[in-house]
C-alpha cells in the first residue's frame, strides 16, 4: 500500500511504458522520413537516440529515485540535456526554414554568415538560460562586463569592424551567389566560395581573394545576372575586296551553329570598316566565352575558305589540280563509276574543301548544292529525337559521300558534322545529274543508300530504335 500511496511509483511505471512507446514512435516517423528524404529526419534521430531516453533518465532520477535536483550528477545531466535541446533546435529550425525554402524568396537568398550569427545567437542564450537556472550563475554582471569589453575593442579595431559591417550588409543585400560570374575590374571569374571575410573568385588563371569591404564600396558587375544575357563580340579582319554581305553571312552561319550560341538569340555580324567585322554572340553563361571565342575562330578559318573569303587578307592555294585530279580518280570515279574522260570533264567544276572538327558539313532541312566525296577524315550523320535530343545515325568514313538530295532536290533528314578535319570534293549538282542519268543502276545504288539514310532518320524522330 505504501507504493501505490507514492509519487514516485507513478513516474517509474509511466517511464517504464512511455519509454518504450515513444521510442517506437519516433522510430517508425524517422524511418518514414528517411524513405521520402525529408530533411526533418535527422532532428528526428536526434530526439529519438539521445534526448528522448536522456530525459527519461533525468525524470527517474529525480522524480522516481527522488535524487535532488541539486546534486552535481544531475545537473551535468541537465546541462547536456540543454545542449542537446539546442542541437534540437537548430537543426529542425535549419531543415524547415531554410533547407526547405523556394529557390527565390528571402529565405534562400540568406547569406550564410548571417545564419551562423544567428546560431551564436540562439547558442548563447541557451547557455545564458542553462548556467542562470541550472548552475545559479548570475549572468547580468557577465554580460555587463561582456558589453564594456565589446565597447573598448569595437573602439580599437574600429576601421576593421566597419569594412566587416559593411561586407556584411552587401552580403545581406546579395547582389550574387555562388556560382555566378563577376567582372570586379581587377578579376573576372566565377565566384566559389563567400565567407565572413572575403569572396573567392576563380580567374581561370588562379584564385582572386576580393575583401567584402573591398566590393562593398567599388562597383562590380555581375554577369550572370540577368541569366543568359551574356555575349561576347568578336572582331575578324577580312581582304578589303571580299563583299561586306558575303563576308556577314558567313560569320553569322558559323556563329549560328556554335554549341554555346544561347537558343533563340540570332548572332549579329556587322562592318566596322576598314575590312574590320565584329560578330556578337549571345551565350547562356559567361563560363562559355572562352570555347565560344576558340571554336568560333576556328571555324571560320575554314569557312572562309571554302566561301573564297580572304581571312586576315590570306589566299588559299590547297584546291590545286593536282589535288582535285587525285580525288577525282581515288574517291569519285570508283563511286560513280567513271571513265578517265568524264574525270577530266570534271575537273574544272570540281573543288577541295575543309571543315574543322565539330564542324557542320550538311544541315537537316536543306536541300544540298551538289555531292560531297571524302577524301581523308571522318563524319557522323545525326537525327534530331522527338524531344530534341541529338542521335548518331551513321559514320562515314574517307570514299564516302554526302548530299544526295541534291539529286531529288528534297531537304535532308538528317544532319552530319566532321569529327576530325575533313577533306573533301565538292561538285555541283547541274554537273552531275547527266553523268548520273546515264547510269540505271548507279541511279538504283544511290535509291537504296538514301532510303536506308532516310530511314534511319524517321526511326530517329519515332524514338525507335535505329538498326
Amino acid at each position: 500500500m505504501n507504493a501505490f500511496e507514492s509519487s514516485w511509483f507513478y513516474w517509474a511505471i509511466g517511464i517504464a511504458v512511455g519509454l518504450p512507446l515513444g521510442l517506437i514512435v519516433l522510430t517508425e516517423l524517422q524511418d518514414a522520413l528517411a524513405r521520402r528524404d525529408n530533411r526533418l529526419a535527422g532532428p528526428v534521430s536526434v530526439l529519438r537516440n539521445y534526448l528522448v531516453p536522456l530525459g527519461a533518465l533525468l525524470l527517474l532520477l529525480v522524480q522516481a529515485s527522488e535524487v535532488p535536483a541539486g546534486d552535481i550528477p544531475v545537473r551535468i545531466l541537465t546541462t547536456v540535456f540543454g545542449f542537446l535541446v539546442l542541437v534540437l533546435v537548430l537543426s529542425g529550425l535549419n531543415a524547415t526554414v531554410f533547407e526547405g525554402a523556394p529557390e527565390k524568396s528571402w529565405r534562400k537568398r540568406m547569406p550564410a554568415i548571417f545564419l551562423d550569427v544567428a546560431r551564436f545567437a540562439v547558442i548563447g542564450v541557451g547557455l545564458a538560460v542553462m548556467l542562470s537556472s541550472i548552475w545559479g550563475v548570475r549572468i547580468g554582471g557577465l554580460f555587463t562586463a561582456l558589453g564594456v569589453t565589446s565597447v573598448v575593442i569595437g573602439l580599437m579595431l574600429q576601421n576593421s569592424v566597419g569594412q566587416i559591417v559593411s561586407g556584411l550588409f552587401m552580403l545581406f543585400e546579395q547582389p550574387f551567389r555562388i556560382d555566378e560570374w563577376l567582372d570586379t575590374g581587377t578579376a573576372r571569374g566565377r565566384v566559389v566560395e563567400v565567407n565572413w571575410r572575403a569572396v573567392h573568385i576563380d580567374t581561370g588563371s588562379g584564385m582572386r581573394v576580393t575583401p567584402n569591404s573591398v566590393l562593398a564600396t567599388t562597383a562590380f558587375t555581375n554577369l550572370s545576372r540577368p541569366p543568359g544575357a551574356h555575349k561576347i563580340e568578336i572582331t575578324t579582319t577580312f581582304a578589303g575586296a571580299d563583299p561586306p554581305d558575303r563576308v556577314c553571312a558567313v560569320l553569322s552561319r558559323a556563329a549560328r551553329a556554335l554549341p554555346q550560341c544561347k537558343p533563340g538569340v540570332l548572332p549579329r555580324s556587322v562592318p566596322l570598316g576598314g575590312a574590320e567585322y565584329r560578330t556578337t554572340i549571345g551565350l547562356s553563361s559567361p563560363a562559355d566565352a572562352g570555347a565560344a571565342k576558340a571554336t568560333f575562330l576556328r571555324w571560320i578559318w575554314y569557312a572562309a575558305r571554302r566561301a573564297g573569303l580572304h581571312l586576315d587578307d590570306a589566299d588559299d592555294v590547297f584546291s590545286t589540280t593536282e589535288r582535285v585530279a587525285h580525288a577525282l580518280r581515288t574517291v569519285v570515279a570508283p563511286a560513280l563509276r567513271l571513265d578517265a574522260e568524264e574525270q577530266r570533264s570534271l575537273q574544272s567544276c570540281a573543288r577541295i574543301v575543309r571543315y574543322g572538327a565539330d564542324e557542320i558539313v550538311e544541315d537537316a532541312g536543306e536541300v544540298p548544292t551538289g555531292m560531297t566525296f571524302l577524301v581523308a577524315g571522318r563524319v557522323q550523320m545525326t537525327a534530331a529525337a522527338g524531344d530534341g535530343s541529338i542521335v548518331p545515325i551513321s559514320t562515314l568514313a574517307e570514299g564516302s559521300f554526302l548530299g544526295l538530295t541534291a539529286l531529288t532536290r528534297q531537304p535532308n533528314l538528317s544532319s552530319a558534322y566532321a569529327l576530325e578535319e575533313v577533306t573533301a570534293l565538292e561538285i555541283g549538282r547541274e554537273h552531275l545529274e547527266q553523268l548520273v542519268m546515264r547510269e540505271p543502276l548507279l541511279l538504283q545504288n544511290f535509291g537504296h543508300i538514301l532510303d536506308e539514310r532516310q530511314t534511319k532518320a524517321r526511326q530517329v524522330r519515332r524514338g525507335e530504335r535505329v538498326g
